[in-house]
């Protein structure tokens, strides 16, 4: 298994990319090798200066990077040597497995969609985040961003997604599947969710329970997945993110509380693209460079993309 990774992605980046990788390789078994996309002189560099020895990782030479302020779409096209887009061309001539990157959202999307693209059938892709409901249990959340405006038909495909991503990723053989609404009755919500939930109902795709409102979303007894247009998913996502980042200028400890902590995830794939790829937060330090390149080998190891292929055949 080869397991791509953006080292110049990230606001701390390539220290703290490097300083991760360095941390999972020591996780990961002998036949699973790490190839790290960068600046080669930097990346051999700091991998000396971590303590690890560098013939332990890949290096691939990119003279460029995307920034986060520049135009996904442009910079992918007029940066052909950066990390990202020679991370997608490796992923696409399959000499990396997965690739992973907390730089550019916008770059990662618009390089899956251009090179692997998403799996047929699939309207539109979706990216997911964890809500805590106890110290080791998680509800799953999608759309959280990549779509802010569905089609009942997408919600719908959500529905499969978050499924099998709690299936084979999260181990969960019968997920419970629920629509984020303002009430819990059929006849609640606005006319996307309305529509979505007549779809939803009675279906044989996935074990569908219903509606569940925002007070629902930390709590283990209505629901494993839940399913919302990007807009919702975005704003509950920053909502939570800022919630904890109170709880620690409070300097309030709790283990539940600590589960919101992002870098405890380190990343999420993007689901509905051929080959695996994970994003992560742009602010990742060293452990949640270490998580995102885990989460990418449990992808990997499940074959989450062959899953969705079939379901969507």
């Amino acid at each position: 298994m080869r397991i791509g990774v953006d080292a110049m992605g990230g606001d701390f980046a390539p220290d703290a990319v490097v300083s991760g990788a360095i941390l999972a390789q020591k996780q990961l078994s002998s036949d699973m090798r790490i190839v790290l996309l960068g600046d080669e002189t930097q990346i051999i560099s700091l991998i000396k200066k971590g303590g690890a020895n560098p013939d332990n990782f890949d290096v691939i030479h990119s003279t460029e990077v995307i920034e986060m302020c520049e135009n996904p779409a442009k910079a992918f096209k007029n940066k052909p040597n950066s990390s990202i887009s020679n991370g997608f061309k490796a992923l696409a001539t399959k000499q990396i497995d997965g690739f992973a990157s907390a730089g550019s959202t916008g770059a990662m999307l618009v390089g899956a969609m251009y090179t692997i693209k998403q799996v047929p059938g699939i309207i539109r892709p979706a990216i997911a985040s964890f809500m805590p409901v106890s110290e080791s249990k998680f509800n799953l959340l999608l759309d959280v961003g990549l779509n802010p405006d569905c089609k009942p038909e997408v919600l719908y495909q959500y529905g499969i997604l978050g499924s099998l991503y709690a299936k084979f990723i999260l181990g969960n053989q019968n997920p419970r599947i629920a629509l984020l609404n303002i009430g819990e009755e059929d006849e609640k919500g606005n006319i996307l969710v309305k529509n979505t939930f007549e779809l939803m109902k009675n279906n044989k795709d996935f074990n569908f329970v219903g509606n569940v409102e925002g007070n629902d979303l930390f709590k283990d007894d209505k629901a494993d997945v839940v399913v919302c247009d990007g807009f919702v998913g975005n704003v509950v996502l920053k909502e939570a993110e800022a919630f904890y980042r109170i709880i620690k200028k409070r300097k309030i400890e709790d283990s539940y509380l600590e589960m919101f902590n992002a870098e405890n995830y380190g990343g999420t794939p993007i689901l509905g693209v051929n080959e695996p790829v994970i994003i992560a937060h742009g602010s990742s330090n060293p452990k949640a460079i270490m998580n995102m390149i885990l989460q990418t080998k449990e992808v990997i190891s499940s074959n989450l993309c062959l899953k969705i292929k079939e379901a969507f055949s």
